[in-house]
């Protein structure tokens, strides 16, 4: 396997992940709000102050999302190999970690945060759930099996 290759497939991943999600975000859960969406993002670091901050909340929002876009994108290429169930069926695989993103950010993530939590609703979990799944998971998975096929291939 070559890492070049790797790293550049987890950028890419990533990249279109994060610019899929965000479009989402701002679209559907958000309905056009971009900047209070990037300030939202921005809250999870700086609290109430990125609301009244400047460009510079925008520009943290940007990069976070992004970073964590390309996080979930390395986290699945770094363990692809080493689950057989990922291998078995993309439609599995990409539901599966659709879920895994929901429940890592919702659970894991977002508490660790200055986000103040909303309150649950089916409603909107399926929606976020399904945004993440097509969104992230979808070109995270897709990308991953090609890349992945195509060095077993050279090997």
């Amino acid at each position: 396997m070559q890492k070049k290759g790797l790293f550049q497939h987890i950028l890419l991943a990533g990249l279109i992940a994060g610019m899929l999600d965000i479009l989402a975000a701002i679209l559907i859960l958000a309905k056009g709000n971009a900047t209070g969406t990037l300030r939202y993002i921005a809250s999870g670091a700086f609290g109430a102050a990125a609301f009244s901050g400047g460009t510079d909340m925008l520009v943290w929002g940007i990069v976070f999302h992004f970073l964590i876009a390309l996080s979930f994108a390395a986290g699945y290429f770094l363990v692809y190999p080493y689950l057989p169930v990922l291998k078995k069926s993309k439609w599995v695989s990409l539901i599966l970690f659709g879920l895994f993103i929901w429940t890592t950010m919702n659970y894991f993530v977002l508490p660790l945060t200055h986000t103040p939590p909303a309150a649950f609703s089916w409603k909107s979990a399926l929606r976020s759930i399904m945004i993440l799944t097509i969104c992230v998971s979808g070109p995270v998975v897709w990308l991953a099996e090609r890349f992945y096929k195509a060095s077993r291939a050279i090997q």
